[in-house]
């Protein structure tokens, strides 16, 4: 079980790391999201604050998006043997993954992917999740579109189209690393377990003889890289080629508008419950990492920098809904936020599809980064200028 701990600054942290790779950006992603678009949060009183993420995701990730045309769908396995190894989603279901088979040059290499999809950190807010995809296989998609990173065309995603490519999914409400249980509620905090559980059955699958191999996830799948990095790394020899990707997650531990730290408190509640959120983690991680994130996460704005809760005034009402309407403090208050990891200039979503025409920074597509640096053809350590000089954005508003 991984020791519970508070959440550190993320200054701290970056001012130590060293032994890794940054491009800071909010255009490459393994997931699928759009890139303009409306958007009404729920906030109903059964939902937490990060639950709202539910929402977004529902909207803007892979699993519930349109599927583009031609794209490749790619069903549903479910581990069959998890149960015995307690490796249950947080409704006791059995977790799953989605899988589509290399081919030619790729046939030896894989991606593993771990889904996103916020966290719970309360018994009320993680009952309303196992009635979700995000909490019970009973509601995953017995079908995914398969693009970005995982798509299987040359044309979108030329390093990595042929490998062996699998999703993940995500069912345990904290990025595959809480280890628990609370019998009265019918709750099973198995993140760890079921992490453990998939591994081994993709190893049984062939990933074992792997000559290369890259780690991936998207916000709180992003999160659950980082902190599984140098474990996965261990599934291997020394031989095998291995990376990860962290794509949004790293969620600043900064004090919101109101000057309190809402986000450090809600994740009091995660590691309460939960039992995981090691402190300072990123400067002990040896395998190579390659962190993306944007400046100005939309989610990060309107419920850890910006909420509601911290603005009862309703002064950052606009900006926290359309970057276009902050005024010139509140960029500053946000470029302040962020300045430690100095990030890409949009407002969106962490996430986005990896395509050779997508945002750049700077005259560099975010997805040829990702290959230049995993197959050692460039150096990649790379930071936008502030909002709005970056004119490849295309930033999310919401109503």
């Amino acid at each position: 079980m991984l020791a519970a701990a508070p959440l550190s600054s993320c200054i701290e942290v970056m001012e130590r790391l060293t032994a890794f790779f940054l491009v800071v950006s909010g255009a490459f992603s393994l997931c699928k999201c759009g890139v303009a678009a409306a958007f009404q949060p729920q906030h109903e009183t059964n939902v937490s604050l990060l639950e709202s993420l539910h929402y977004l995701e529902s909207m803007y990730g892979i699993a519930n998006a349109a599927a583009p045309p031609n794209a490749l769908m790619v069903g549903l396995t479910l581990i069959h043997g998890a149960a015995a190894k307690g490796a249950v989603c947080l409704d006791g279901t059995l977790p799953g993954y989605h899988y589509h088979r290399g081919f030619g040059s790729g046939a030896n290499s894989w991606i593993v992917n771990l889904e996103g999809g916020g966290w719970c950190n309360n018994v009320r807010t993680c009952v309303y999740r196992k009635k979700t995809r995000r909490g019970s296989s009973n509601y995953f998609e017995r079908q995914i579109a398969f693009t970005g990173i995982l798509s299987d065309k040359a044309w979108e995603n030329p390093d990595f189209y042929n490998w062996n490519r699998v999703k993940v999914r995500y069912c345990d409400g904290a990025s595959f690393s809480g280890e628990g249980e609370n019998r009265a509620a019918g709750l099973h905090f198995r993140g760890e377990r079921i992490y453990h559980a998939a591994m081994d059955e993709l190893m049984a699958k062939g990933m074992r003889n792997a000559n290369q191999v890259l780690l991936a996830g998207c916000s709180a799948g992003g999160l659950a890289v980082i902190l599984h990095c140098d474990r996965f790394r261990g599934l291997f020899p020394s031989s095998t080629k291995v990376k990860c990707l962290s794509d949004g997650g790293l969620f600043m531990d900064v004090p919101d508008v109101s000057g309190g730290h809402t986000l450090r408190n809600f994740f009091d509640g995660v590691v309460k419950l939960q039992c995981f959120f090691p402190q300072n983690v990123i400067n002990n991680i040896r395998t190579p990492l390659f962190i993306l994130n944007a400046a100005y996460d939309a989610w990060q704005v309107q419920e850890s920098l910006a909420p509601p809760s911290a603005d009862p005034h309703g002064n950052w009402h606009l900006c926290r809904n359309n970057i276009g309407q902050c005024s010139a403090s509140q960029i500053q208050f946000l470029q302040g936020a962020n300045s430690t990891l100095g990030f890409l200039s949009c407002f969106r979503i962490n996430r986005a599809r990896l395509t050779p025409q997508i945002v750049s920074i700077p005259e560099q597509a975010i997805g040829k980064s990702v290959g230049d640096w995993y197959f050692d053809r460039a150096n990649v350590k790379s930071i936008d200028c502030p909002y709005p000089c970056d004119r490849t954005c295309q930033n999310l508003q919401f109503h």
